[in-house]
């Protein structure tokens, strides 16, 4: 993998949330999608990680995103952990998965990732933790591939784009977000390097800054 993407190892990462503004609305689920490279470069999704978090003390609850995502925060069944306990097991796993791909960092891919990758560190701010393994502002967003490829930048229509489907009932899981948005990604991934490939140059380690 380290050779495919700069020395960088792609997790794609998704979040439920209770609104929009990373600062004040709690994380609520969060979801990373591990990626694996067969000897013929194609990309494929290998297992998902997914964790239901616990609001963060102060944070704020926007109805009409929970009215969305359908996720009831205080449930009596719902299985949450604090935010640190959560964070720390997904930048575990994700530091583990680093390691083994023999890359520097892991870059965060999702759809409108920008979004994502505003939560993940706002979480870690909060929670103190400074081994964040994700980059600090670098990204891979597949609404910018799929306009490429596809001609379309809504997840399901990309999805449907692809021959995958769309399921509306299990939209807005994190998990099933996660691993639609990695099935997508890899779908780009794999028939670019079908038809034009990718440059020798392109196995680089990247430096500091990325």
């Amino acid at each position: 993998m380290a050779n495919r993407f700069r020395g960088f190892l792609p997790v794609v990462v998704d979040v439920e949330t209770g609104g929009f503004d990373s600062g004040r609305h709690a994380l609520l689920q969060i979801a990373a999608v591990f990626l694996r490279r067969g000897e013929n470069g194609h990309l494929w999704r290998e297992r998902t990680l997914s964790i239901h978090v616990q609001p963060f003390d102060g944070s704020q609850l926007d109805p009409k995103s929970l009215e969305v995502n359908g996720i009831d925060p205080f449930h009596p069944l719902r299985i949450a952990q604090p935010e640190d306990q959560a964070m720390g097991q997904i930048f575990s796993e994700v530091r583990r998965e680093v390691k083994l791909n023999l890359c520097k960092r892991a870059i965060l891919v999702g759809h409108n990732a920008h979004f994502d990758l505003g939560f993940v560190h706002a979480a870690a701010a909060r929670c103190g933790i400074r081994r964040n393994p994700f980059h600090p502002f670098s990204s891979l967003d597949t609404v910018s591939l799929s306009a490429l490829a596809y001609g379309q930048t809504v997840l399901a229509r990309a999805a449907e784009a692809t021959g995958l489907g769309w399921d509306t009932e299990a939209a807005h899981s994190a998990a099933y977000d996660a691993e639609v948005t990695a099935e997508v990604f890899c779908s780009i991934v794999n028939r670019w390097m079908d038809t034009a490939g990718i440059p020798e140059s392109a196995a680089l380690v990247p430096d500091q800054t990325g």
